[in-house]
Order: structure tokens, then C-alpha cells, then sequence
């Protein structure tokens, strides 16, 4: 991967088919993490472009190629697409790393084949959407359709950009819906070079519209709409909380993925080594921005000071540096404002009785961008602050259990309920929930 990461681009919109500058002429810089430079400098769409952007996929669903458009048709197109998307594999990469912090080894063997296989995934589901025959007296056919519902609005986050969009733009295009997208401001860039490759497979004008900008404005904006049919958010449980609200006003359906605090519990007949791998895995993987990360770490009494010994270790060995270098395991976060979120509740989280074990300060080997160094702490109860609250980092909370009792007792002691680990007898389970 190339080391220079001074490479600016500019994006405008996509709506209706086309590159479109904002109607109020605004733009906003998106950053490269790992520098604190400008990555892209993108248009940003007001609520008149959102406006334009639903009568674009309102008038695709109704009246264009779109709407006749056979299941085989549609699934052969969004196949085309994912073939692209392997010619450009290395490309997508890249333009993620950029700008997310992801490490280049993320993206490049996690983040974008799991895209591709989401998309040609449900480029074969296509056609095999089926309703059904119900049985009923002779004298009368009793059936079932399965029909598109018709605009979708996607609101997407900045942890994995082109993964989390897909899982909705795969599914939703699939069924035959339009959409209009949203990304996160923070990462605008790889979902616009998405854009450019459904373009060159030929999807019609107004399928797909991309409305780059900021949640108050252009979320707000896109949630409350009164022409949308249904609304797909991923992202923190503050704003999903903010997105219901602005749906109900039209009684829209929506699906929500918010946050988490999952627990990952450690038995002591558990494979030390194979806890301790799967640990740092689940709590650093993605810098700690993952919905699903391990960051309550129960640990049992019995095995508490071996684990703790060799998973220290483990953590301290984590190189944090450049995400596009290929021997970094640990990027930046993906905002100064994240990396003082994550300061701020490390700095609570000592001030309520957690003792800092390792970590607890921004890196500065990597130059100027927001980089914190791997943490754990530890002697956390369940009614500390960062045994409550979703850091979205590289934060661990340690704590102790006796039994399967108390085990269960202190992990179901939260108000998620996303997912949670569980090691014994030396295997290894992620259960999602």
C-alpha cells in the first residue's frame, strides 16, 4: 500500500444518477485519522437535496428499468457489482483505511471480502424471494406476496463504512427497493467510490442516491421525510433514540443496531492462550470502534492472576501505528473528538476506583494523528461508569467473578443485550444476541 496519505479527493452527491454539487454550495473536509489531514473535501447535503434525493428513488421505484426489472435481472446486476468489487479489493481497502483508521489488514482481509460476500450473497437471494399458498376450501386460492416496500433510508456509521452500508443496500436492492444513504461525515469516501462502481454495472438513474453530511442536519432530514417507506440505522444508542423519534412523527418502520457492553467471560478450565488471544481480539480489533466488542472482560478467581499476567503481556506486544502500514495492528481512533471521548472515560473510570493496569494515554510514536494506546483496567464493579457506558475504544474493564452464578448475575447486569464470550474447557464461543 502506498505511504502517502496526503492524496486529497473531492465528491460531490449522487442523486438521480448523477455527480451534483449541494444546492447551498457547502462542502466539509473529511479527515485522515492517522495525519489529522484532510482526506476529501465532500459536498454536503442540506434537507433540499435530501428532498430531491427521495423524489429520485420515489420516481426509480414507480417508473424507471428499475421497477420492471426481473429478480434474476436485479440479483445478475448486484453479482456484476461484487465482481468489481474483487477486481478493485486492494483500491476499496485503501480509501477505508484512509479514512476510518481501520488498519490496512482489516480492510483488506476483514472489512471489504466480508462486504463482497454480504453483496453476492443476496445477489443470489434475489430471485428465490417467495410468498405462499395457504391452505383453504376447494372452492377458493389463498396466497401470499412478498413485495418491495419501496424508498429506504439508510443512516450509516463510521466504524466499518462499506460493510455496515452494504448490509443494508444488499438486502434492500435485492427485494427491489430504492434507497437513499447517508454515511457518516467522517467517512464519506469509500461509499461514494461504492457508488462509482453500481454505476459502471449499470444501475438505473435514482436507485441509489448518497447524501454525504452531518446528522442534526442531513440525518434529520432523511429520518423525517415524510416519502420514505422505512428507515435502517446502525450507529450509538443516543442517536437511534433521536432517529425513532423523528420516524415516529410519520410512523415509518425502522431497524435499529445500536451499542453494546458485551461481556467476555473466562472460565478457569478456559485455554489461557487461547483466551488471552481471543480477548485482545475482541477489545482491540477495529481500535475498540466495534458495537460488539468484548470490553467487560469477567474473569474468573481461580485463573484470575494467569490470565491477567499473559493478557497483559499480550496487550503491551500490540504495535499502534500508521493503518496503512502493513505490520500495524492497531490504527487510530477516528476523531480527535473520539479520542477525547475515550480520554474522558478513562480518566472517570480511575476517578470511581479502576485501576489503570496498562495503557491510558494517547500514542505519539505515529505523528499527528489520534492515536491511544491499548488499556486495560481493572478492579471494575458493574455500577462504575465504564462498566455502564459504551467507549467505543481500546478499553478494557476487568472484572472478577466466583462461580457460573455470579458469572451470569454481573454480564446480565447492563442495559445491552448485543453479545457476549464465553471460554471454558478450551473452546472458544462469540455468541450474538
Amino acid at each position: 500500500m502506498t505511504k502517502d496519505l496526503t492524496i486529497t479527493k473531492e465528491y460531490k452527491l449522487f442523486i438521480n444518477g448523477k455527480w451534483v454539487d449541494a444546492l447551498s454550495g457547502r462542502t466539509f473536509e473529511s479527515i485522515n485519522p492517522g495525519t489529522g489531514e484532510t482526506n476529501a473535501i465532500v459536498a454536503e447535503a442540506g434537507p433540499e437535496d435530501v428532498d430531491l434525493a427521495v423524489k429520485a428513488a420515489r420516481k426509480a421505484f414507480e417508473k424507471s428499468s428499475w421497477a420492471l426489472m426481473t429478480p434474476a435481472d436485479r440479483g445478475r446486476l448486484l453479482y456484476q457489482a461484487a465482481l468489481k468489487m474483487r477486481e478493485k479489493t486492494e483500491f476499496l481497502a485503501e480509501v477505508e483505511s484512509r479514512e476510518s483508521g481501520l488498519t490496512i489488514r482489516e480492510t483488506l482481509n476483514i472489512a471489504i471480502p466480508e462486504t463482497i460476500s454480504v453483496l453476492e450473497f443476496y445477489a443470489g437471494l434475489a430471485n428465490k424471494v417467495q410468498g405462499e399458498t395457504l391452505a383453504t376450501s376447494p372452492d377458493r386460492l389463498n396466497f401470499t406476496l412478498k413485495e418491495p416496500l419501496g424508498v429506504i433510508g439508510a443512516i450509516v456509521p463510521w466504524n466499518f463504512p462499506l460493510m455496515l452500508a452494504m448490509w443494508k443496500i444488499a438486502p434492500a436492492l435485492a427485494a427491489g427497493n430504492t434507497l437513499v444513504i447517508k454515511p457518516a461525515e467522517q467517512t464519506p469516501s469509500s461509499i461514494l467510490e461504492l457508488m462509482k462502481i453500481f454505476q459502471e454495472v449499470g444501475i438505473p438513474e435514482g436507485v441509489i442516491n448518497i447524501v454525504p453530511g452531518f446528522g442534526a442536519v442531513t440525518g434529520n432530514a432523511l429520518a423525517s421525510h415524510p416519502d420514505i417507506d422505512k428507515l435502517a440505522f446502525t450507529g450509538s444508542t443516543n442517536t437511534g433514540r433521536i432517529i425513532m423519534q423523528a420516524a415516529a412523527k410519520n410512523l415509518k418502520p425502522l431497524s435499529l443496531e445500536l451499542g453494546g457492553k458485551s461481556p467476555n467471560i473466562i472460565f478457569s478450565d478456559a485455554d489461557i492462550q487461547n483466551a488471552v488471544n481471543m480477548s485482545t481480539f475482541g477489545i482491540y480489533f477495529a481500535q475498540g470502534q466495534v458495537c460488539a466488542a468484548g470490553s467487560r472482560l469477567l474473569v474468573q478467581d481461580a485463573v484470575y492472576d494467569d490470565f491477567m499476567h499473559a493478557f497483559l503481556k499480550k496487550t503491551q506486544s500490540i504495535k499502534v501505528g500508521n493503518q496503512l502500514d502493513m505490520s500495524t495492528l492497531m490504527g487510530p481512533q477516528v476523531s480527535n473528538a473520539q479520542l477525547k471521548r475515550i480520554e474522558s472515560y478513562v480518566e472517570i473510570g480511575q476517578k470511581e476506583g479502576a485501576h489503570l493496569l496498562t495503557g491510558g494515554e494517547r500514542y505519539e510514536g505515529a505523528g499527528n494523528g489520534y492515536y491511544y494506546t491499548p488499556t486495560i483496567l481493572e478492579n471494575v464493579t458493574n455500577d462504575m461508569t465504564v462498566a455502564k457506558e459504551e467507549i467505543f475504544g481500546p478499553v478494557v474493564s476487568v472484572i472478577r467473578f466466583k462461580d457460573e452464578e455470579d458469572a451470569l448475575t454481573k454480564a446480565n447486569e447492563s442495559i445491552y443485550g448485543l453479545a457476549a464470550g464465553v471460554t471454558l474447557s478450551e473452546a472458544y464461543a462469540w455468541l450474538a444476541v
